[in-house]
Formats: C-alpha cells, structure tokens, sequence
C-alpha cells in the first residue's frame, strides 16, 4: 500500500521549515512522502537580499542546496517551475528546465498529489507603473539582488574615472520606503564606505546620494509610527534624501518621474514599493483576491478545494477581527506549526484547526548604523520600543530562528561560529 504524498511548492521562509518539519515527523517514518517543488537549486532567507545586493552577505556561504538539505531531513527535491494544476486528477505539470543558452535539461514531468500546499511567496507590484519593468531593479529574488550588486560596483567604478567631475554624485532612486527599501538605503551607504576602503572606489558616502520615495504620508507606513519616526531620524543622519507622500509616474533608464512634476537623475532605480503573489496564482480556478492571493478559511485550506492548503504571502488567510494575516516573515513561521498538525489531521480524519496569527513585534536593520523597532508584550496590545545593541540582538535572532528550524539547534550553534570565524577570515564585503 503507497503512502500519501504532500506536495510543497515554494521553498521559501515558510516552504522549506515546513517540509523540513514534516520530513522530520511523517517522511523519516514512512508514514508520507514529502516533496518540496522550487524552481532554484537552493534557498536564501529572503529578508537577507538586501544584503546580498549590497554585497554585505555573499549569498555563496548562506544559501543552502535543497537537494543536500532534503537527503538529511526526510523529503525529496524537485527543481522545476509549477505551469498548472489539474485539481480532478490530482497533478501538478511542472515546466521544462532549461540551461543558460536555453538547452532543456530536465523536460516537462507531471507530479501526483494527495494533498498540495501552494507556498509561491510574492512579488514585487509595479501597479502597471510605466517603465518599472524595464529600468528598474527588483529583489524579488537571489539573482535579482545578485544582478543589482552587479551593476552597483560597475556604476562604483564608473565614477572611477580620473577624467570624471570630482563633484559628480552618484545617484540611487529606491521606490517603496517599506523594510527593504528602508534597509537598501542604509546598505547603500555602508557598502559605498566599504568600496572606498578596500579601493575599490575613489567615490566616499558623501558623493552618494540615495532618494527613498514613498506614495504613503510616511516612511514605514504599516509598522507603528515611533518606528517610522526614529527610522526616519536615523535616514536623514545619513543623508538619505526622503519623499514620502510622493507617487512614482514614470520611469526612464536615467531618471524617475514623479505626480508633482519632479524629475530625479538617477545612476540606479530600484523598485520596492507594495507585493503581489504570483499572477498565475488566479490561473489556477481556486478564487483568489485582486492581488492574486488565494482565499484560504482559517485552517489554511483553499474556499474551494479541501486537499489545497496555501501559507506565507500567497494566502489571504482571514482573522477573527475581520483582517488578514498581513504578508509577514513572522507570519509564514507562525504558520509552519498550524499548518503541519492540520495536514497531518487532514490524513488521519480528524479535524482541523484554525490558524491565529498573533504580532511579534517589528524589527528595522539600517547596516551597522542603527537598529530600531517594538516587541510585542505576550497577549498585550502594548508593545515595548527598543533600539540600538538590543533591537540589533534581536534583528539578528530572527534569523537565527529560521536556521534553527531548518537546521536543529546543534547545527544552528555550528554555524553561528563559523560565521563569527568567516568574519575575521573574509572581507566585509563580496567584491567580486
């Protein structure tokens, strides 16, 4: 007699701790087999690509092979993009792989399920803006941060020039002052004084000028306005150029547009304002929002069809208090518990439970400047404001947690000394 099979697509955040969850509960004692579907070979913690497109995390020494992670956790890996889902049969078409000089080198295979979890995570929302596509930057992914980093140390280099003006300022538009944009901006600063002392650069920060653009009032408009007050504060110190309260219309290879008539020069644009889950999602025939969100009740299963579960940003799930579960790191981790006792419910026929996302608190990185946000006390609504060395400790043990997840504590702690040992060993920065 087979066993049943979970699928999992998405080995994001959420995706990967919950097959490894599984793997670990229902794979290792034949009780399921798990397979995780991601159309990369590896995994990085997407709150991180601000780094990797910066340069201050090389991406080579955290990502993780899902194919070396599932042999020791109970799953087995499938590379491949999901096209479509046949929900009578049961079976997910998974696209041709294809090589850089676009060669096939896996074709188009057809995958069975019993029960599928959609885990597709989101991406950027352009809102049809003219010109996002085609002149800006996204980190929506490894490779798209990797291809900014790119073009930031050409541009850094560019402006190595002896023949060049010695007060040219090179000049980088961010669109969208939500966490990654807030973040990108301080990096940005960091690793243009990190250039300069490793030589790569003759430009220093002073010559860098960052505009952060925000069609909300405010920096930071969904956490709590003493967040965005301090951030804003810290932003400004470093002379980030801030316009809240300021719509993108129109973006060109060298400049940015704006509803009140500007016009911003810019060497680099880079587009972070708002998310949306996958287009292909509304595709499918499960409903979905205007966003492409699937509509899930609260136990995580589709409205529409009992074996589809979705979670992270891809899911509209709703809450007691008539919101949703905002599209949050922390909520997809919250997740990965409910989620994993219900599709083990879901096999032995007992009844579901309801997932309740309950906030943690908010937490913002600017490099090594400042680190500023509120921790939630328990059940209370009041939340307690911390900043500095301690909103640092606790910026850094998010991702610590997610390690531990996916890793164990043991392995966690292994690799907390090794980056603490790569940190004397390596430059501060991938410079190539």
């Amino acid at each position: 007699m087979s066993v049943p099979r979970i699928v999992v697509v998405g080995g994001g955040a959420g995706g990967l701790e919950l097959v490894t969850r599984l793997g670990r509960k229902l794979g290792r004692r034949g009780r399921a087999e798990i397979v995780l579907v991601d159309r990369n070979a590896t995994h990085i913690w997407k709150p991180l690509l601000h780094e990797v497109a910066t340069g201050a995390l090389d991406s080579g020494l955290d990502e993780i092979s899902y194919q070396g992670h599932s042999a020791v956790h109970g799953y087995r890996f499938q590379r491949g993009t999901l096209c479509d889902v046949d929900r009578e049969a049961r079976t997910l078409n998974l696209a041709p792989i294809l090589d850089e000089d676009g060669s096939e080198v896996l074709p188009s295979r057809m995958l069975e399920y019993d029960l599928l979890v959609l885990a597709l995570g989101s991406v950027s929302h352009d809102f049809d803006t003219p010109g996002v596509g085609e002149h800006c930057h996204f980190l929506d992914s490894p490779q798209q941060a990797e291809a900014f980093r790119r073009d930031m140390l050409n541009t850094f280099l560019r402006y190595n020039n002896p023949r060049r003006d010695k007060h040219a300022r090179m000049v980088v538009g961010i669109v969208g002052a939500g966490a990654t944009g807030v973040e990108l901006a301080a990096e940005l600063h960091e690793a243009s004084r990190m250039l300069q002392s490793y030589g790569v650069t003759d430009l220093d920060s002073d010559h860098l000028e960052v505009h952060l653009l925000e069609a909300a009032p405010r920096i930071l408009p969904a956490l709590p306005e003493r967040i965005s007050q301090a951030v804003h504060q810290e932003l400004a110190g470093l002379g980030v150029h801030l316009h809240p309260a300021t719509r993108v219309t129109r973006v060109e290879a060298d400049a940015i547009h704006t509803a009140d008539g500007k016009r911003i020069d810019t060497d680099l644009a880079v587009w972070a304002a708002g998310i949306k889950a996958p287009p292909f999602l509304s595709e499918l025939g499960l409903p979905t929002e205007s966003n492409h969100r699937l509509k899930v009740h609260a136990t995580l299963q589709s409205t529409e069809d009992p074996l589809v579960f979705a979670m992270g940003d891809c899911a509209s799930c709703p809450q007691r208090d008539g919101s949703t579960v905002p599209p949050r790191a922390q909520a997809a981790h919250q997740q990965v518990a409910t989620l994993s006792r219900n599709l083990r419910a879901q096999l032995d026929g007992r009844p579901l439970k309801p997932f309740v996302y309950r906030d943690r608190g908010s937490l913002i990185s600017l490099a090594h400047f400042e680190a500023v946000g509120s921790l939630m006390r328990g059940a209370s609504a009041r939340s307690l404001f911390i900043e500095g060395h301690l909103a640092k400790f606790f910026y850094a043990s998010l991702y610590r947690m997610h390690q531990r997840a996916i890793h164990g504590t043991l392995k966690t702690g292994l690799i907390v000394v090794v980056d603490g040992i790569n940190r004397f060993l390596k430059p501060r920065m991938k410079l190539h």
